[in-house]
């Protein structure tokens, strides 16, 4: 299976980039960024791309994959909802569009978030927006999945690139894992995240939109 990443650098792509690296069916991960990244192995392909927006550049590079895991996106805090818009929405329509053409029928895996609103008229504005996304999505020519996590606990040395983030994690180390033990169908794990991602790209799963709990059941019967 060969797989493209995008947001490798994000809490959620370092989960899913490390259980790819790790998977002995997976031959080929392209991880697709502004900037280069520190991880280095020899399935991993960088692909460096100026304007994500815009991949004619990398286009050649694209082509020949049978899933795309996809988490780029930024926190709607301090924004206006045309710019929020502008990055989640746009963006994420604009990669969705070229690769449904350059590999029809792939597995595309977008990572939203508990309470996205698929209605696109509730009141809370990122959740409209994710909403809109995710519906878009669902009419493009792939076999496109919602993951929708809720609180995620970071393993394995994996950090968000959110300083306010990190400070929340340092602080709620401690008490993720009991979370995630009594609260499983509203805490998940990086590593519970990328392996049912992997699990839906090798098998597809029921659903169109995970929720937590279905991310859970899907993560099971990934080995």
């Amino acid at each position: 299976m060969k797989v493209l990443i995008f947001g490798a650098t994000g809490m959620v792509g370092q989960g899913v980039l490390r259980e790819c690296l790790r998977a002995t069916d997976v031959e080929l991960v392209a991880a697709v960024g502004r900037t280069a990244m520190g991880t280095h192995d020899a399935k991993l392909r960088k692909v460096l791309c100026a304007d994500i927006g815009d991949l004619r550049t990398v286009e050649a590079e694209l082509t020949g994959f049978d899933a795309c895991f996809f988490s780029l996106g930024v926190s709607s805090s301090g924004m206006k909802e045309a710019a929020y818009e502008r990055i989640n929405y746009g963006l994420t329509m604009a990669v969705a569009e070229m690769l449904s053409r350059l590999n029809p029928g792939m597995t595309f895996v977008y990572v939203s978030g508990a309470g996205t609103d698929s209605s696109e008229k509730g009141r809370v504005m990122w959740a409209r927006v994710k909403g809109r996304t995710e519906n878009a999505l669902l009419r493009l020519p792939l076999e496109a999945y919602m993951f929708r996590p809720g609180i995620i606990e970071p393993m394995d040395g994996i950090q968000s690139k959110t300083p306010a983030y990190r400070v929340f994690y340092k602080l709620a180390k401690p008490l993720l894992p009991l979370l995630r033990r009594a609260l499983p169908n509203q805490v998940l794990s990086t590593r519970d995240i990328g392996q049912a991602m992997l699990a839906v790209a090798r098998q597809g799963y029921e659903k169109r939109i995970l929720e937590t709990r279905d991310i859970r059941v899907t993560k099971r019967g990934a080995s």
